[in-house]
């Protein structure tokens, strides 16, 4: 066990390091942020924050020699940062399955020998376009194999002609070509595992996405008991399979009824930040606890919750006047701090509980609806 009042080190200045250094800070511990813009959500509420490029010798070297353990708060923190502070100190997660879910190539191939995944190609070159594609993959996304999230770096292609073109534009880098689905659900699963092989499950969610962002939440999904608890069982499978040590998320599509794997994510997620509110231990407790090798929390819900994600579009023309948002008695605002807001930038998010789903989801409508410039 690494005692309160010791320092845990963050690679990623993010809103979900943010959320990990308020929940590691509530329990005791010290953090010690490294991101290399000059304002960050975490560096903001952190007790120390580097400038520093993730690979910076003298920021690795100050993490090494003065924090017990590090954690990331997004998946490209390059692997190569983690296995070297992993020669000084606890690191988690590893750098090993961090770099599966770097690259969509090594994902979609890892994915596949555990769970089943949706119909897709490898794509390395022009050729692979061309006179052998199948044309069944077609319409599809092309995908670049790595650095891309919330939309960036895929294409929908309804022709080989249109999937050449954006293999192109993408500057002939390794891609993955997926079929499009006609899913009936996405959903979501996070687990938290213990470098001791504990592993705890988190409720399904549901997650309704817009312009490739996820836009809302709904916990517990939708969907039946039994694929929901096929989803929690997939999902700590993956990890097991890993030795994934921290929290991790997997991405699902539902359809006719089976599950297909789409994405992991080596970190707290989007789609689980409801658990701050509606949970009795948050995922980002969770991952202090990890970091702390402290016994997991409960994962259980207190009531149903709808999550809806706050982008820039609802700054415009200025920050919005959140009164009426917060009149209701069960909703929780969290803002993220960016001092700048743009389109598509995730600016905070809300939370409404409920003692049903189905009420929980009217009233984040409503609420949402109130908001400028929404879905």
């Amino acid at each position: 066990m690494i005692a309160p009042g010791a320092w845990l080190g963050l690679l990623g200045g993010g809103q979900l390091g943010r959320m990990f250094s308020m929940a590691a800070q509530s329990m005791g511990y010290r953090v010690m942020v490294v991101d290399p813009g000059a304002h960050s959500p975490a560096g903001d509420v952190a007790d120390a924050c580097l400038r520093a490029d993730y690979l910076d010798d003298a920021a690795l070297a100050r993490l090494a020699r003065d924090c017990a353990a590090v954690t990331t708060e997004f998946e490209n923190v390059p692997a190569e940062a983690l296995r070297r502070l992993a020669q000084s100190c606890f690191v988690s997660p590893a750098a090993d399955s961090v770099a599966i879910a770097q690259d969509r190539i090594r994902e979609k191939e890892f994915l596949a020998g555990v769970v089943g995944v949706g119909p897709y190609a490898i794509i390395r070159a022009q050729h692979d376009l061309e006179g052998n594609l199948d044309a069944s993959l077609l319409p599809g996304i092309l995908k670049r194999s790595r650095f891309g999230y919330d939309g960036k770096g895929q294409v929908r292609v309804a022709s080989a002609a249109q999937a050449q073109a954006a293999f192109r534009a993408m500057g002939g880098e390794p891609c993955v070509l997926e079929r499009m689905l006609a899913f009936e659900h996405e959903i979501s699963v996070i687990v938290a595992r213990s470098d001791a092989g504990e592993c705890i499950a988190y409720p399904v969610a549901e997650n309704i996405h817009a312009g490739g962002i996820l836009d809302l939440s709904i916990i517990p999904g939708r969907l039946s008991a039994r694929l929901a608890s096929q989803a929690q069982e997939a999902t700590r499978a993956i990890a097991e399979r890993l030795g994934y040590v921290g929290v991790l998320c997997v991405e699902f599509f539902v359809l006719e009824g089976r599950l297909l794997a789409n994405e992991i994510a080596p970190r707290p997620h989007n789609s689980g930040h409801y658990s701050i509110d509606a949970c009795v231990t948050s995922q980002f407790e969770q991952q202090a606890r990890i970091l702390a090798r402290l016994p997991l929390g409960a994962p259980s819900l207190h009531c149903a919750a709808v999550m809806v994600n706050l982008l820039g579009e609802t700054w415009a023309p200025g920050e919005p006047r959140w009164e009426k948002l917060l009149a209701h008695p069960r909703a929780k605002l969290h803002l993220y701090g960016k001092r700048e807001a743009r389109p598509g930038r995730k600016m905070g998010h809300f939370t409404v509980l409920g003692e049903s789903v189905e009420g929980a989801l009217e009233q984040a409508l409503r609420l949402r609806g109130a908001l400028p410039h929404q879905p």
